[in-house]
């Protein structure tokens, strides 16, 4: 069934904000997607109700403890996991930084990593530092520059027998790429090697399986898929029982608790559970999971038909030039790098603000992409995400808008 976007606007309030009369298009999603009511009154009625941190043995503390068990069993449903095997923080990067510090100490000399081009910065910089520290090799996979897909031979080339981790990208923020995650995996395990997967643009347009897919961590946040700011981290059970967590004395010493050093905000562990259980009313099932494949199901068919509405007269403007996957949107989110002949990146991004047209300018922190391209001393590129909540006519503003900049 195809989603029933009135229906599914109505429950994002943020969307209808207006500026001189119109209704705001809000196309900066892979910066951060509004939240539908259902998130919003679900941290307010934490706040509300009153809450208290961990470990207490009266009723709010209690509540709490609950909060959290049923934000682990939703996400874990949401990657295909188990709840033990989910741990949160304060974003993907930040939960990235002490996982790199921790796997480094298993790193010896003469061992190398490899990390990817096509990646957000929050998945190159972590290990660039850890392995700094180290003293192990870094080796880089490319992508090719004139479709923006993963080279996978290039990535094969660069794993050998003494890699110790692949830092892949489930899907760029910035070109859009979707990349074989299963594929990338079984090449970094082909070397004994782990692979470590930013899938904070690839969650909110992909069904995530990393059951299915066998990879060894996956990092995310939550305000790209509709919900609060707040990062996940999957990881195997083994992996966070085995390697050593940078911890106060007082932390558990025991997964998952054991990765969470201080307190979690408990407001947004609400709203987390809220945003997947929001995603997961828009399928159908017998039990979340299953609503959740539905959903996505949905979801990937309304963006796709974005995309190629947007694809198709795009390709045909002589001021406009769109990197990346241009005939496979399969292939791809609905996130498109593009620049216009004659005007930087920000002159762009505000002209088309003032139509109330929000899209992204510049690096997005996707630095080694910018480089790649070319187009990192020249102030980046416009973005232009759209997420399931936005319209054809959406698209249609976008693409006059960028007709007349």
């Amino acid at each position: 069934m195809p989603l029933d976007l009135d229906k599914v606007r109505s429950r994002f309030p943020a969307l209808s904000r207006e500026l001189n009369g119109e209704t705001v298009a809000y196309l900066d999603g892979p910066g951060g997607t509004q939240v539908p009511i259902d998130v919003i009154e679900a941290m307010t009625t934490f706040m509300e109700r009153g809450g208290s941190n961990l470990g207490g043995p009266f009723a709010t503390s209690v509540e709490t403890n609950e909060l959290v068990t049923d934000a682990r069993r939703a996400v874990a449903d949401l990657f295909n996991s188990e709840p033990s095997e989910i741990v949160f923080g304060q974003n993907m990067s930040s939960l990235t930084f002490p996982m790199s510090r921790a796997l480094a100490q298993t790193w010896d000399d003469g061992d190398n990593i490899v990390v990817t081009r096509l990646d957000h910065d929050a998945n190159i910089s972590p290990w660039l530092v850890a392995a700094a520290e180290r003293g192990v090799e870094v080796r880089w996979a490319d992508f090719d520059p004139t479709d923006g897909r993963l080279d996978m031979a290039s990535l094969e080339a660069a794993v050998g027998p003494s890699t110790r981790l692949v830092a892949v990208t489930g899907a760029s923020n910035a070109l859009g790429t979707l990349v074989d995650m299963r594929r990338a995996a079984d090449i970094a395990h082909g070397a004994n090697a782990l692979v470590y997967v930013d899938g904070v643009h690839r969650t909110p347009h992909s069904l995530v399986d990393v059951s299915r897919w066998d990879v060894d961590f996956y990092a995310a946040s939550a305000y790209k898929f509709y919900g609060p700011h707040v990062g996940m981290l999957y990881g195997k059970a083994q992996h966070l029982e085995a390697l050593p967590a940078y911890k106060v004395r007082a932390a558990p010493s025991t997964p998952p608790d054991k990765w969470e050093t201080g307190t979690q905000s408990f407001e947004s562990l609400a709203g987390v559970t809220a945003a997947v259980d929001y995603l997961a009313s828009l399928g159908h099932g017998d039990d979340r999971r299953a609503k959740l494949v539905s959903a996505m199901g949905e979801v990937v068919a309304h963006e796709n038909s974005l995309a190629e509405r947007f694809l198709a007269r795009a390709s045909e403007m002589s001021n406009v030039a769109v990197y990346g996957i241009t005939d496979d949107v399969s292939a791809r989110t609905p996130t498109f790098a593009v620049s216009v002949d004659g005007s930087v990146p920000q002159q762009v991004a505000r002209a088309l603000g003032e139509q109330g047209i929000y899209v992204w300018a510049g690096h997005y922190y996707a630095i080694s992409v910018m480089e790649h391209l070319g187009a990192l001393d020249t102030g980046g590129l416009v973005r232009i995400g759209f997420a399931h909540y936005n319209t054809a006519h959406e698209v249609d503003r976008v693409l006059a808008a960028l007709e007349s900049v």
